[in-house]
């Protein structure tokens, strides 16, 4: 797509500002959330969304240890025991459970070890914002590496 999908479509800004706004209620850590999101990007094979998230990350201050150990996060002596919760449920969200349901009662139980309920609420519209993002970013195709203001041609 040769054109910014919020150019073509009026209110598509606002829905992504309020998206923002949603998910930076300051209940988990940002970095948690671009964590997430990497991992998102990673998993629908959007180089877009990994070049962004793996900047805002590099911006924030993160290592590279701790960014590129996001494709193998479950081995990780990089990342935190929450992290590696909230990063099992993106995988559960995307990925899909031949054997069952995605989000298991176990796995929320373990992620609810590490977040009270607003900080799972923020996690659960965190994956949920990158969701939104997903179709964009797979369909419209966005220049990789451009700013995130500016990412067409």
């Amino acid at each position: 797509m040769a054109q910014d999908p919020a150019q073509l479509i009026p209110g598509l800004a606002e829905v992504s500002a309020a998206l923002f706004k949603v998910v930076g209620n300051r209940s988990i850590p940002r970095t948690t959330i671009s964590l997430v999101q990497l991992r998102a990007g990673q998993i629908v094979g959007s180089t877009y969304l990994t070049l962004l998230h793996t900047g805002f990350l590099r911006k924030a201050g993160e290592s590279e240890e701790r960014i590129t150990s996001v494709a193998s996060w479950q081995d990780s002596p990089y990342l935190t025991a929450p992290e590696r919760a909230a990063l099992a449920l993106v995988e559960a969200v995307l990925q899909p459970n031949p054997y069952g349901e995605r989000v298991s009662d176990e796995l929320y139980a373990l992620a609810a070890e590490h977040y009270d309920e607003k900080a799972l609420a923020t996690l659960m519209m965190a994956i949920g914002q990158v969701n939104f993002f997903v179709a964009i970013a797979l369909i419209a195709k966005p220049v990789p590496g451009r700013s995130f203001s500016d990412p067409w041609v």
